[in-house]
């Protein structure tokens, strides 16, 4: 497998202008998981919670893997990038449904832990 230059995360950034809000994408994810619990007769507890997202983690582990050819039988570029876009969702959808269960304002957690380490603002 060849390396890959990785970029640094401001080089990646992409436009969230025309994204949903995050309370928005919350009760979207909560109503989806009502449904698939409903559906399923799922009994959402801890144990629920945490292994869902270590499995959609690994979920999305494989689709990238899968972009990069490192998989078990051959998809197509189209396929493999909208399976890892897929997967990608899930794992967020689920941890939007997990903080949500805690109690937890991601939008402020992420705030408060990932913007101490921002330089301060220009005015």
């Amino acid at each position: 497998m060849e390396n890959e230059k990785i970029n640094t995360c401001a080089q990646r950034h992409v436009s969230c202008e025309t994204s949903p809000e995050l309370g928005t994408l919350v009760q979207q994810a909560s109503t989806v998981c009502d449904l698939y619990a409903e559906r399923f007769g799922i009994d959402r507890d801890a144990t629920w919670y945490l292994a869902k997202l270590t499995e959609e983690l690994g979920e999305l582990q494989a689709a990238y893997l899968a972009t990069k050819g490192a998989q078990r039988g051959a998809v197509s570029e189209n396929v493999a990038r909208q399976n890892l876009e897929d997967e990608a969702a899930d794992l967020f959808g689920f941890l939007l449904v997990f903080a949500e269960w805690q109690g937890i304002d991601l939008a402020d957690a992420f705030a408060n832990k990932w913007g101490r380490h921002l330089p301060p603002a220009v005015e």
